[in-house]
């Protein structure tokens, strides 16, 4: 967190948390009674659930910096209950006693009514379904007061970031280029937002984003980088490649919406492993986070290079000044193409956090897990987190979207972001 932002959250929470702890909440009207034998959930899951329907199957690529910020706020306010971590951004002043799904819920609840406004209605729905279910009284209600400061904290630092909606959200476009190996947007390519202010979004954790920058792209004229462009070009084909039925299937399977896939994953694992609330406080927020900063500093650096992609590449490589490629003009991927720059893999970056941050988190590699993608039927199961991100490397070239270069820069800049966060964030307050 940087310096400045810090400042700034201090001087707000002077303010907020008087305010937060000597008035009772505005809250939705709510029945707020526990039906008989009704156990109570866990909110940390319930409303990863609720972000999940609201944000990412609406957002996209970049649902990843809302949920940093939702559950940023859920960590912080049951931490600040538990008190066994440090805090990211604020620790509100709260008793042990106090109810940590009340805090989560009402945390969750303040940041996406602060996201989306328009889904007001949705949302008191939500909450009111979470209140109902946890006992009434003093307890919830310090619950809910530590909740409440901990998004209005999260809101503050985050009031003008650089996202959609604040003040400093600019909406330029990607450089086009006309040379060899530069980039250059696709007709038939997916088309939408082209999501170049990613890299322009304030960091979460990590003071700035361009010390994760990569070296780049191979050099065209270079024999690696034909070798590379033979393997794109031969496995990653729409029409006859060389791929297996299996390399298929997987470049189809991690075409979805990777944060989609990844918190179904993040939930499969959170139950096999029983966590609890504070567990899953953390598991969240420190995966989300991390991913977040992966993602702004990968955007930062297909800022930095511009490079084309593949099919641009085959299509062109008469001009590539590299005599071992063979350019084909109707050459065209298994996948459409992002409508922004080739390196690094931007999968590759998040997935690559993500499945460090799952290792620091468990403390080992080998754990089981499967996930489907519906789109296809396709599933696929894994016994370490490593063969996750293995295969993902793998994916975008079958997939013929990347190199293997961007692949694999990808995935250490993602690692590299995540081992940041693991020496300065997230630490266990000593006794």
């Amino acid at each position: 967190m940087s310096e400045h932002r810090i400042n700034t959250v201090r001087a707000i929470l002077i303010m907020v948390l008087g305010a937060a702890f000597l008035a009772p909440a505005a809250l939705p009207a709510a029945a707020n009674q526990v039906p008989d034998q009704v156990l109570v959930p866990d909110q940390v899951l319930a409303w990863n659930q609720h972000a999940y329907n609201e944000l990412v199957v609406g957002q996209g690529p970049f649902s990843v910096q809302h949920l940093a910020m939702v559950h940023g706020a859920i960590y912080d306010a049951v931490n600040a209950i538990d008190g066994g971590y440090e805090p990211v951004l604020v620790a509100p002043p709260a008793q042990p006693t106090y109810s940590k799904d009340a805090a989560a819920a009402t945390a969750a609840y303040e940041v996406l009514l602060y996201l989306l406004p328009s889904r007001a209605s949705q949302l008191a729905e939500y909450y009111n379904d979470s209140l109902a279910v946890i006992p009434d009284g003093q307890d919830e209600q310090g619950g809910i007061n530590v909740g409440i400061a901990a998004a209005d904290a999260w809101k503050a630092v985050r009031a003008d970031d650089g996202r959609p909606g604040t003040p400093s959200f600019t909406t330029f476009s990607w450089t086009v280029g006309f040379g060899p190996g530069e980039w250059r947007p696709f007709a038939d390519g997916l088309a939408g937002n082209n999501f170049k202010w990613i890299g322009d979004v304030d960091p979460w954790l990590v003071p700035d984003p361009s010390m994760f920058a990569t070296d780049g792209p191979l050099p065209l004229g270079s024999g690696a980088y034909a070798t590379e462009f033979d393997q794109v070009k031969s496995l990653g084909a729409a029409t006859g490649s060389t791929r297996t039925a299996d390399q298929t299937a997987m470049a189809l399977f991690w075409s979805d919406n990777a944060f989609a896939m990844w918190t179904r994953i993040f939930r499969q694992l959170s139950t096999s492993q029983e966590l609890s609330v504070v567990q899953n406080a953390r598991f969240f927020a420190m995966l989300y986070l991390t991913a977040a900063d992966a993602q702004i500093a990968c955007f930062q650096d297909k800022e930095r290079w511009g490079f084309w992609r593949p099919q641009t590449a085959i299509q062109q490589a008469d001009d590539d000044g590299n005599p071992l490629t063979v350019a084909d003009p109707n050459w065209r991927p298994l996948l459409a193409n992002p409508p922004y720059p080739e390196h690094p893999s931007g999968h590759n970056c998040v997935s690559s956090s993500f499945v460090e941050t799952l290792e620091d988190f468990f403390g080992t590699n080998q754990m089981s897990f499967s996930a489907t993608d519906s789109r296809f039927g396709i599933t696929r199961s894994f016994t370490r987190f490593s063969q996750a991100i293995a295969e993902i490397r793998l994916a975008r070239v079958y997939g013929g979207i990347h190199f293997m270069t961007a692949d694999a820069n990808g995935a250490a800049l993602g690692k590299h972001v995540a081992q940041y966060r693991e020496g300065h964030y997230f630490q266990l307050i000593s006794a």
